[in-house]
């Protein structure tokens, strides 16, 4: 039976950009149309989906695509462009989870914040494997690219102010970047019995919203650069690499 692996985008810059890195390692093998408008771009060694921004819809096209593909998935990874924590992550940095975090899944209380486990039902974190974690960083020190292992953070709203961003780098120590898709990719791929781990390059600080200071430019390159390594080494053995 062929597994193959799932790679969750939120929107089709960031795909091209796996998708160019992917073709390191075979020539991309057409499309697949999927119920709901969505579309597998498959290549030799996964299947990269468009899901849309946030967690919902993230989620949603997760869902689709592991019920109806070709063939069943050994691991799910959210990909894309992110805001990194200082001073973990800088701008060109690629971090990958060590958790996969819902951040804002839970309640304000008086006394603080709450997560969801705290309120006595749901989850807001998927952990990732080490031995994956492992393979994927080791593949990306060979090929000379700085990355970050952390937690990935999940939000609903992006943050925008210094306040923020010292709240949640507070309250989940060693948060390395925040982005909006992850948890949501990691709840459907739960829901098949399915590891996750999410890869993404920084484009910017988490902190202030200073447009000027973004450089998706060179994040684009960096997630391209990371699949590029990945394809043809972590992503060649599709049982192995989910462990």
């Amino acid at each position: 039976m062929i597994h193959r692996i799932l790679i969750v985008t939120a929107v089709a810059a960031e795909a091209d950009s796996v998708g160019r890195g992917l073709a390191s390692a075979g020539p991309g093998e057409g499309e697949t149309p999927l119920p709901g408008g969505f579309v597998l771009r498959r290549h030799a060694t996964a299947d990269v989906l468009v899901a849309g921004v946030g967690p919902a819809a993230a989620a949603a096209a997760t869902a689709t695509a592991l019920a109806c593909a070709p063939a069943p998935y050994t691991l799910v990874v959210s990909a894309g462009i992110a805001g990194g924590f200082a001073p973990h992550a800088p701008i060109g940095t690629v971090v990958v989870s060590d958790a996969v975090v819902g951040a804002d899944l839970g309640a304000q209380t008086p006394d603080g914040y709450l997560p969801v486990e705290e309120l006595g039902f749901g989850r807001s974190a998927h952990p990732v494997g080490g031995p994956l974690v492992a393979r994927i960083t080791g593949a990306l020190a060979d090929g000379g690219l700085r990355h970050a292992v952390g937690p990935v953070l999940t939000v609903s709203t992006v943050t925008g102010t210094a306040g923020r961003a010292a709240e949640l780098a507070e309250r989940h120590p060693g948060a390395v970047a925040e982005a909006m898709e992850g948890f949501g990719v990691a709840e459907a791929a739960a829901a098949h019995g399915l590891p996750v781990v999410e890869i993404r390059a920084v484009s910017n600080p988490v902190g202030p919203r200073d447009r000027a200071a973004w450089r998706i430019g060179d994040a684009m390159d960096a997630l391209r650069n990371a699949f590029r390594l990945l394809g043809p080494t972590v992503f060649t053995d599709p049982e192995e690499s989910a462990s």
